[in-house]
């Protein structure tokens, strides 16, 4: 008995050492290679999967198949099953180190796939030193994995998919939100083939099911690449095809009005050319395009144009170098800050193809470096078209991950503190004239008190109703004019804001007459002195633009204080402050004989002195108009 035991077991040991034997297309038996040969026809297919079922059952025959591991493997990369590309490699070297060699380069992309980045370094480093023929792809790879082990470690990345209210069996990508965040436009491939845009409103229970937002916005055309103004007013997106298009892609736009949405106009020169123009994006008060455009000499490169007064946009821009490369540059995305831009690019030392970046906006006005977002957020593949909400906290992107819905789905996650934008807040109403009450188009702009510059540049809709963002954190001036008005000045200080609810404020503009007068609120002075705060130039402009505009009209500055101090000092030092901004528009070239200053001190109080708040109220500059010639 214990001899047959042994005699079996010996034979056992036998099969499994004849089974383990390497095998070649050569030498496989006939069904393994009929096998091989219907999953080769189904890679000519693009089909994948059914050629990895096929390969399975090859090895099933033949455990020691080189040739269906090896294959077996690039059918795994190519749907991006990194870990099983890997693992069936590695069954290739262990059989046959030799027959690993024309697949060495896609070896080295299944250990970057799975984050062995040091793995996949030393491979492609071996291979570059061996062969003997120029491989530029598998030099590009290694200067992937070199700055990949370069960067040490992981950032945070927890991706949610957005579920089926949104996606879908069909490819969803360019996600685009409003500052509430609570409209989501994207894009979907429907049936895999026509392209439409989805819209989706968020309420308390989360997001609701996406509509297709029908004619005239979608049409027979494939639209893409789309990107939904901050007040959700504006759509501009991508046209390829277009009958009355100037290339092969040009962006066109869609105005929300109280009957829907306007047909797709095209945007026009000087914007869109011969060449490819692609995935606009507006800054929150929709006084600037960000654009990518695909040219002869330099790829694909990120642009920039401003709306000028007359509506017209002008003549488009290239960011500077720490944004655009000799490689390629897209998908650029401004964040509701104006200060941060996020952008895809794989001139830029990175992981893989594309890559996603993130750019400062410097006090002068220019691009600082950009920084890659880091792995696993970036990956070996291609990865580009990231929004942030207005939070600054939750990013979206779209991704074909293990959890999509059948192909590419939008996702979100929360990104990492050093990469956030300003968490920005907005303040929201309307415009109207104070006599009639009737609402009033204007010019509102927001200024940073600190370094000067604008934050946003907002024209109201017809209806008067405005929107404007505030990044917390600062403090901002907010002018409001139009012609035929005396202008309205704020300031609002968000350095120690929390995040709650946005301001709402509705605007009003008195008509030039005797005695309409203002509080000019962004007219600042040190206690106690009367020397012109530098925060104060930009409200101070704006009162010289006005006596210019209206040579007609004379003006009275008026100074007053809290009850701190005597009644004397208090008198000198509203009169000093008044004659300081006179001093300052006479420099400016307004006549002397145009104004006049007075010090009221302490008298008119338009607030209690009993809080340090109404204190600060009663310390005031006024602005009236005391004739119209």
């Amino acid at each position: 008995m214990k001899r047959t035991l042994l005699l079996s077991a010996c034979l056992w040991c036998c099969c499994l050492q004849i089974q383990a034997q390497t095998v070649t297309y050569e030498t496989a038996p006939k069904k393994a290679k009929a096998f091989f040969d219907e999953a080769v026809d189904a890679v000519r297919m693009y089909k994948s999967k059914e050629a990895i079922d096929l390969l399975q059952n090859a090895i099933k025959v033949a455990p020691g198949f080189t040739d269906a591991y090896g294959q077996m493997g690039l059918c795994y990369m190519d749907l991006k099953n990194y870990p099983a590309a890997k693992e069936s490699f590695i069954k290739l070297k262990q059989l046959d180190s030799s027959g690993l060699k024309p697949v060495t380069v896609a070896y080295s992309r299944s250990l970057a796939g799975t984050g062995d980045f040091q793995g996949a370094l030393n491979v492609i480093s071996q291979y570059l030193a061996t062969s003997k023929i120029l491989n530029k792809n598998a030099e590009r790879l290694r200067d992937n994995y070199e700055f990949a082990v370069s960067q040490h470690q992981q950032v945070p990345f927890h991706p949610e998919n957005l579920g089926d209210h949104i996606n879908s069996k069909d490819p969803e990508y360019f996600p685009s939100l409003t500052i509430d965040a609570q409209t989501l436009i994207y894009t979907r491939r429907v049936n895999g083939r026509n392209e439409d845009f989805f819209i989706s409103r968020r309420d308390s229970s989360g997001w609701q099911p996406a509509q297709n937002m029908g004619e005239p916005v979608n049409t027979s055309f494939n639209e893409g690449a789309q990107n939904i103004s901050q007040d959700g007013t504006l759509l501009v997106f991508t046209g390829c095809e277009f009958p009355e298009g100037k290339g092969s892609c040009d962006i066109y736009y869609s105005e929300k009005t109280l009957n829907g949405w306007t047909p797709p106009q095209n945007i026009g020169a000087p914007i869109n050319t011969r060449d490819w123009e692609s995935q606009p994006c507006l800054s929150a008060d929709k006084q600037t395009l960000y654009f990518a455009r695909e040219t002869t000499d330099a790829g694909a490169d990120i642009f920039m144009s401003h709306r000028q007064e007359n509506g017209r946009w002008s003549v488009p821009e290239r960011l500077g170098p720490n944004i655009n490369t000799r490689g390629r540059e897209t998908t650029p995305f401004i964040h509701a800050d104006g200060q941060t831009l996020y952008f895809a690019s794989n001139g830029h030392p990175g992981y893989g193809g594309l890559d996603i970046f993130y750019s400062r906006r410097q006090p002068d006005g220019s691009w600082g470096p950009a920084t890659n977002l880091g792995y696993p957020i970036n990956t070996i593949d291609e990865d580009a078209s990231l929004v942030v909400e207005a939070n600054g906290k939750t990013a979206y992107f779209a991704s074909d991950r293990s959890d999509t819905r059948g192909a590419l789905d939008i996702y979100r996650f929360e990104l990492y503190p050093e990469a956030r934008p300003l968490q920005t807040l907005y303040v929201k109403g309307y415009v109207y004239d104070t006599t009639t009450h009737k609402r009033l188009t204007a010019n509102i702009d927001v200024i940073d008190l600190q370094g000067g510059y604008p934050i946003a540049a907002v024209k109201t809709n017809d209806n008067g109703d405005f929107l404007a963002p505030l990044p917390v954190g600062k403090d901002y001036a907010f002018h409001v004019n139009k012609k035929g008005y005396l202008f309205y000045s704020d300031n609002f200080s968000l350095k120690d804001h929390h995040p709650g609810v946005p301001f709402e404020k509705n605007i009003p503009l008195q008509p030039l007459a005797v005695n309409a007068s203002i509080i000019l609120h962004n007219i600042f002075f040190q206690s106690n002195q009367y020397s012109l705060e530098p925060a104060s130039v930009t409200e101070l402009d704006k009162l010289v633009r006005l006596m210019q505009d209206n040579p007609a009209i004379k003006i009275e500055i008026a100074g007053h204080t809290d009850n701190v101090g005597s009644d004397k000092d208090n008198l000198v030092l509203s009169t000093n402050r008044a004659k300081a901004v006179v001093k300052y528009l006479t420099d400016k070239g307004i006549t002397v004989n145009r104004l006049t200053s007075k010090g009221y001190g302490e008298t008119q109080p338009i607030a209690t002195n009993d809080t340090e708040e109404g204190r600060a109220t009663n310390r005031r500059t006024v602005f009236r108009i005391v004739s119209v010639e």
